[in-house]
């Protein structure tokens, strides 16, 4: 018995220093947490010293008149780092510290930059998640801040963020998507020329091309058919392909129906014995104009298928959008 509780008392000496180096790291790092700055009255905190003054004085003198003519209120505040905290947290810390926008409205915005960790992100109040959404935030981050700050244009890239920011709470800002990205537009123009190559090939193959070979050519324009997503959206896309798989075999079998009529009614013209020159005339005459009623009916059988190809008290719920340069 004596030796074992001198085995708990050397493990409870071993496992004390443990336990207090834990607690004290965990504190540390409590309190390594970036602080918040003050709000101090000011809607623009450079902290970073990244923006020439004329740029300050700009920038907080709209924010006044624009808060003045809305009751919304629009700060910044640009920091050197983050010291590791996630820009989401911290922004949200900020938003809520500076209790930005009405407290009924909750129609504040915060844009928060920080400079050395190349990081930004646009918090926005509740009351303005509607006009101001997730997606207009991140155009606003991705075409208007982040290619100047890529130059090292700081004043540009925060001028164009914040005037982003106050035209789409307006409802008048249109982002001018210049990353690469076809507009929807553009999309369905190239879906519609795609369409009407693919379609015009599919015709010819029908009308030309006969035994295995035209199912070869069913299987690879699948592929083609099923791009249509990319241009025409999901739905689109679903009904372009669920007309092709259906209406491919239909019409095929109509032409071929087709070609077997006219196939017999060549071998009926030419084993009918000619007893007069008149049943003669007679029957050429039933065969060209039977001919000519076959043609008349392939040329609107391929056509029909053809056609069948077609600082207030405001609070914020964590809506906004992030983004680096």
């Amino acid at each position: 018995m004596q030796g074992f509780k001198k085995n708990r008392e050397s493990m409870s000496r071993l496992i004390q220093p443990l336990f207090v180096l834990f607690f004290s790291l965990l504190l540390t790092g409590a309190s390594a947490q970036k602080p918040v700055p003050e709000l101090w009255g000011l809607h623009v905190h450079d902290e970073a010293h990244a923006l020439q003054q004329a740029t300050i004085d700009q920038l907080e003198k709209k924010l006044i008149t624009y808060e003045d003519s809305t009751s919304n209120q629009v700060a910044l505040l640009i920091v050197s780092t983050l010291d590791g905290e996630s820009i989401e947290e911290y922004s949200l810390k900020v938003a809520e510290k500076w209790k930005l926008g009405q407290k009924n409205k909750d129609n504040g915005v915060l844009l928060l930059v920080a400079v050395d960790d190349h990081k930004m992100r646009i918090e926005v109040g509740q009351g303005l998640e509607s006009v101001l959404t997730d997606a207009q935030s991140n155009r606003i981050i991705r075409n208007e801040i982040a290619p100047n700050f890529r130059k090292d244009d700081y004043d540009a890239g925060v001028i164009a963020g914040v005037d982003g920011i106050l035209k789409s709470i307006k409802g008048e800002y249109t982002a001018n998507d210049s990353n690469g990205e076809f507009s929807t537009g553009t999309r369905i123009i190239i879906g519609l020329g795609l369409l009407f190559f693919v379609g015009l090939f599919t015709i010819v193959s029908l009308v030309l091309v006969e035994g295995r070979t035209i199912w070869w050519i069913y299987l690879g324009l699948i592929p083609f058919y099923a791009a249509f997503f990319l241009s025409v959206g999901v739905v689109g896309g679903i009904i372009v392909l669920t007309i092709y798989l259906i209406g491919f075999p239909l019409a095929y079998k109509l032409i071929q129906k087709n070609r077997l009529n006219s196939l017999n009614d060549n071998t009926v013209s030419k084993t009918t014995p000619s007893h007069s020159s008149s049943n003669d005339n007679h029957s050429s005459s039933f065969s060209s104009s039977s001919s000519s009623s076959s043609s008349s009916w392939s040329s609107s059988s391929s056509s029909s298928s053809g056609s069948s190809f077609s600082g207030g008290g405001g609070s914020f719920g964590g809506g906004g959008s992030s983004g680096s340069w």
